[in-house]
């Protein structure tokens, strides 16, 4: 069976790659399960640019390890808010200065979208993903999900901007949602979907 390494150590977003991806045959790990204790500069202007940085890099590890039949899977998400030039887009875990800071992060987005009326108030959630597998054969999957900023948290589940983003058709945050619903239609769930059609030709 194939190692898939995820170049992350983000709990949360383990959690719910392996979740989405529990039905392939692949073992998954993160970066820690592996003993991989480096952290990738993510100082691309794209997601596009961030995925494939980190991707790169924990390959040219797994290589200096001698792992074997392995895929590296590396992803950079954000938020694009319509009324902020798409920001805070790549510096969406750090917009607030220290990186995973979600209650700063959500405060300032709430800061800066002070008196923005909520019909302008819409904005992108983005993953991209890059994978490449032992050959160093790359390819790369966007998800992408709509919604509104709302002007306070609602809901405890989710991470990071979760609370704040209204899907409209539900009338719900990601933060009000399940884990399950989530991850059926959020950017990361739309990604990984799509990454389910596409790494067949890697297994």
């Amino acid at each position: 069976m194939k190692n898939l390494i995820v170049a992350s150590n983000n709990e949360n977003k383990i959690k719910e790659i392996k979740e989405i991806l529990k039905d392939l045959p692949l073992e998954i790990y993160s970066l820690k399960e592996k003993e991989i204790f480096i952290d990738v500069e993510e100082d691309g202007e794209t997601f596009e640019e961030n995925a494939f940085k980190k991707a790169r890099e924990i390959y040219e590890v797994l290589k200096e390890k001698n792992e074997k039949d392995f895929i590296v899977m590396a992803d950079d998400s954000g938020l694009e808010v319509d009324a902020l030039n798409k920001r805070p887009g790549v510096y969406s875990a750090r917009y607030a200065g220290e990186h995973g800071d979600s209650k700063k992060n959500n405060e300032k987005l709430l800061e800066e979208l002070k008196g923005v009326p909520f019909e302008n108030r819409g904005g992108e959630f983005v993953c991209h993903l890059a994978l490449i597998d032992y050959y160093g054969k790359e390819s790369s999957i966007e998800g992408r999900v709509k919604g509104k900023i709302i002007e306070s948290i609602k809901g405890e589940d989710g991470f990071g901007y979760d609370p704040l983003f209204l899907i409209e058709e539900l009338n719900k945050t990601f933060g009000e949602i399940k884990p399950e619903e989530k991850n059926t239609i959020s950017h990361r769930g739309i990604a990984l979907k799509e990454l389910k059609k596409q790494i067949v030709k890697y297994l």
